[in-house]
């Protein structure tokens, strides 16, 4: 029963490989303008330029930033702008 189950198996794809080629060629029209190498050749290109990005970054050796300024606030007294008198504000001092 195995072996007649895989031999009748194996004779549906024998057949089914048989009629697909014939049934496939009248379905399409091929008409050889070589859009397929073109479109090959775009990938390549285009493979080969991200491939050769990739392949040629490159860590780059840049000096660090400088550090960043320590600053605070301190109350000092500033000249009022408008009757010549002063009063005390909060002054972010950086060194």
């Amino acid at each position: 029963m195995k072996r007649s189950f895989s031999a009748a198996m194996a004779a549906v794809f024998v057949i089914a490989g048989g009629l697909n080629p014939a049934m496939a060629r009248d379905h399409h029209r091929h008409d050889n303008t070589g859009r397929v190498i073109a479109g090959g050749v775009a990938a390549g290109v285009i493979g080969g330029l991200v491939g050769g990005a990739i392949a040629n970054s490159q860590p780059r050796y840049i000096d660090p930033p400088p550090p960043r300024p320590r600053c605070w606030y301190e109350d000092r007294e500033v000249q009022n702008a408008y009757d010549g008198g002063s009063h005390v504000e909060s002054v972010r001092v950086c060194n």
